[in-house]
């Protein structure tokens, strides 16, 4: 019988998360190595783990500018991770 693509040598693949590995835009070494970690883990697709830089630049909003209607329901980034960042030079996030 041919296996699923489910399973794995040591049986089915447990439900994995989808996280978002951020890395520091000043640490390509730890960014090239996480990426290879996890493509050659068989578990880990591009599906449940994504490694990607930090691409933030800051604030586009001018804050001191009045905003004539608030378009924004809600904050898009659930969590801050710039401590993280600057600590670890990474941080983990679930989509």
């Amino acid at each position: 019988m041919r296996p699923s693509r489910e399973m794995d040598i040591a049986g089915p693949v447990p439900y994995m998360p989808h996280l978002l590995i951020i890395v520091s835009s000043t640490d390509s070494a730890r960014f090239e190595y996480l990426k290879h970690v996890f493509a050659s883990q068989r578990a880990f697709t591009k599906a449940t783990v994504e490694v990607i830089f930090d691409r933030r630049a800051g604030e586009r909003r001018q804050l001191g500018k009045p905003v004539a209607l608030e378009r924004r329901r809600r904050e898009r980034r659930m969590r801050d991770v710039s401590k993280d960042l600057a600590v670890f030079g990474w941080a983990v996030v679930r989509r």
